[in-house]
């Protein structure tokens, strides 16, 4: 689920920085531009790991900075596929289930992935899994904010960053494109985790006939 990368970066020190020692400045300063950001084909920077190196610094004309080529290893969300993991639900439409694990949201479980049979119930706007239980028929809803344990089926990077200030091409820019998310994780299939304990209160409810 988290993996250490090897980077590099030039880092900028502004000299109002120059007062504290370089190394925690850097430290610092690779943070502030990396963590909690999705860097394109590489995950979700979660914290600065190590330093590996530090290049010759330089101090250009009409800039105070210093700027250093710094090597280093960061910590990064960045699940295999066919990995499981546990998150809970975010919300639910016809087409998926949302998913987050906290410091992480887009985790999309489509709809021919949940467990079957399941269908839709416009009126909760929740998926439910129809649970057989001898001659009857249990709706198990995936309530919002309840754990479900899935299977990474695939990644999906989008570069989301300007190409130019305008469009040369003159084409609309609808709100969908927009709003990619820049790191999306596909879900193969969910695990029957969330509903063991619906399950069991059914058959407790049928054992006492209630």
């Amino acid at each position: 689920m988290f993996v250490l990368v090897e980077m590099k970066d030039t880092v900028r020190i502004p000299p109002w920085l120059f007062h504290i020692n370089f190394n925690d400045a850097v430290v610092e300063t690779l943070n502030k531009k990396f963590a909690n950001k999705v860097v394109h084909n590489v995950g979700l920077c979660v914290a600065l790991w190590d330093i590996i190196k530090l290049e010759e610094s330089f101090i250009f004309p009409g800039d105070g900075a210093s700027h250093t080529v710094v090597h280093f290893h960061f910590v990064v969300f960045r699940p295999f596929v066919d990995e499981i993991l546990i998150g809970k639900i975010k919300s639910c439409s016809k087409e998926s289930v949302q998913v987050t694990m906290g410091f992480f949201d887009d985790i999309s479980i489509p709809a021919d992935a949940l467990q079957h049979p399941s269908r839709f119930v416009d009126k909760e706007q929740l998926w439910a899994w129809e649970y057989q239980m001898e001659e009857e028929k249990h709706d198990l809803y995936m309530d919002i904010g309840e754990e479900v344990r899935f299977r990474v089926s695939d990644e999906i990077f989008v570069d989301t960053t300007p190409s130019s200030p305008e469009n040369p091409a003159g084409e609309e820019i609808t709100d969908s494109e927009v709003k990619k998310a820049p790191y999306t994780i596909v879900v193969s299939s969910v695990i029957k985790h969330s509903y063991q304990t619906l399950v069991l209160i059914v058959q407790v409810k049928q054992f006492l006939n209630l």
